[in-house]
């Protein structure tokens, strides 16, 4: 679509990619724009609120439930009923948009599949537009295709997965379609698109619109989400609290606004999960610079114990006194091939992860690869009979403040380090070439390892902290672990894969990153320039 054809005010310069032209007509990019126009300065407001407030926590202060809206916590409130396809999603799993994922995802006997615009894709322009023309093609019912290079053809089955869609965080731009001079917000060039184009055939067959929003910070921001449902709605013609949200508690800020944030989407909301991986990475970063919440190894860092237990335990409990769904984090695991024992081992790490939070009283989990689904669903089928657990309301749990920033023991270590390194460059290395969900070391890695990975490391430099062996972490340790670490992994993929990669760029931008006086709010920002 040429520009000329574009409402006022409004550019195109992304690339003419697989269906530019049949997602980016004149009355989407209309109906993008006038969420642009209402929406961005209070979402832009709400950016630079987060700035302020870690200039306090970067001073010393904690996160604590905030004084102004007691009561609400306190209010005998719940959310508007929840929708028939949404109320057993005892096993979801999760993954980019492209075609044949969409299909294998919907197909692989799970309840829900989220379809993610988020940490599980690299946000090129050719991502974000056919990851649009794959949702559309599946309302539709023309997602069927056949693979060009192995002749195998996918469609769907009679029963799919339930569809929810997550798009970019708040935080995160479009910068291929700008309005008035401005790029458009991630969250509403993927939210919108999807909308406008799919609502109405959604809701026709008998299904929701459904979404997982991603990396909110506090309640102000639940309620610019609730504000754009409801514009959205409006102007779709749709009934008022059709579109259901389940938002992910992912950040350290807003663990301590559930229910103020369950409250300003109390129209449209179906549940909070336990973001587990962007949860450490929050906590890491927001506390950083407080030599108190200095943290061990990453895989010292398990859901049953300190800070991560208390939040998810917490989560449960708010949840189902408001009528709303409690789901459990992600299994990252993937099969180990020709390894039966260490597959088994693997497979019996998620379901005691499983039994944990069945146990606790989640109503669902997350899965990252189909051959889990069969372990965590045998899990939540003997421990919830039910579709769910409403009425398990956790009222013996209580969680403090205290609690809530309690931080893991165990130790630090060279290992530890290392792993961090060759978790995070990988990452980002596939992530540049377009890739957002990467299998490495037997687990499904997606943005938020890699961001554990250079914001750990950072807090270890920052403190010069000490290793198990009585080492301090300095940059001259990481330097020469960092060449170590690169030299072997070229050695162990090839130089003919290794020198055709991306390497160069993300070393540079992982070491920079590591390195940096100031932390960087997320490595997706300056890793966008690098692609867009």
């Amino acid at each position: 679509m040429s520009n000329h054809e574009a409402p006022a005010g409004v550019v195109v310069t992304g690339a003419a990619v697989t269906g530019r032209d049949e997602i980016l007509t004149p009355a989407a990019l209309g109906f993008l724009a006038d969420l642009h126009r209402r929406f961005d300065a209070t979402r832009r407001r709400l950016l630079a609120l987060r700035a302020e407030r870690q200039k306090s926590f970067d001073a010393g202060q904690t996160p604590d439930f905030l004084p102004e809206t007691r009561h609400i916590r306190e209010g005998d409130w719940k959310v508007a009923p929840i929708p028939r396809d949404l109320l057993d999603r005892r096993v979801e799993i999760t993954g980019p948009v492209d075609r044949k994922m969409i299909i294998n995802a919907l197909n692989c006997g799970a309840k829900m599949f989220m379809a993610d615009f988020e940490d599980a894709s690299s946000p090129t322009w050719a991502n974000m537009v056919e990851g649009q023309v794959n949702l559309r093609d599946r309302w539709q019912g023309r997602i069927d295709f056949t693979d060009s290079t192995s002749g195998k053809a996918y469609k769907l089955t009679d029963k799919p997965a339930t569809l929810i869609v997550r798009p970019r965080g708040w935080h995160l731009l479009e910068e291929h379609v700008t309005v008035d001079g401005a790029p458009i917000s991630g969250s509403l060039f993927d939210f919108g698109l999807y909308v406008f184009h799919n609502a109405k055939d959604i809701i026709a067959q008998g299904a929701t619109p459904a979404f997982y929003l991603p990396k909110m910070e506090s309640h102000m921001e639940a309620r610019l989400w609730n504000d754009v449902f409801t514009h959205a709605e409006e102007v779709l013609g749709v009934t008022k609290g059709t579109f259901k949200a389940t938002v992910l508690i992912e950040t350290l800020p807003a663990a301590f606004e559930m229910d103020e944030i369950i409250y300003e989407l109390r129209d449209h909301m179906a549940g909070l999960n336990c973001g587990r991986w962007d949860y450490i990475f929050s906590f890491i970063k927001r506390l950083g610079k407080n030599p108190h919440f200095l943290t061990p190894d990453r895989s010292a860092m398990v859901m049953g114990k300190a800070f991560l237990s208390a939040y998810s335990l917490l989560l449960i409990k708010t949840c189902h006194r408001r009528g709303a769904f409690a789901m459990g984090g992600m299994a990252a695991q993937i099969p180990v091939k020709n390894n039966p024992a260490a597959n088994e081992a693997a497979f019996a790490k998620v379901r005691a992860d499983k039994e944990r939070e069945a146990g606790n009283g989640h109503d669902g989990t997350w899965v990252a690869h189909p051959d889990l689904v069969p372990v965590a669903m045998e899990v939540f089928d003997r421990l919830m009979p039910g579709p769910n657990q409403l009425d398990k309301l956790r009222e013996d749990v209580t969680i403090t403040r205290d609690n809530m920033l309690e931080v893991h023991e165990g130790v630090r270590t060279e290992a530890g380090l290392r792993e961090n390194i060759r978790v995070g460059v990988q990452y980002i290395e596939a992530w540049l070439r377009g890739r957002g969900a990467v299998p490495l070391y037997n687990l499904m890695e997606d943005a938020a390892t890699a961001e554990i990975s250079r914001a750990q490391i950072w807090q270890w430099l920052f403190h010069g902290a000490k290793l198990d062996d009585g080492r301090a972490v300095t940059p001259e340790l990481f330097k020469a672990a960092l060449d170590d670490e690169m030299a072997a992994l070229r050695k162990t993929l090839g130089p003919d894969v290794y020198d055709k990669g991306r390497f160069p760029e993300a070393i540079k931008l992982f070491a920079d990153m590591s390195l940096a006086k100031d932390f960087e709010e997320f490595l997706t920002l300056p890793a966008y320039k690098l692609i867009a």
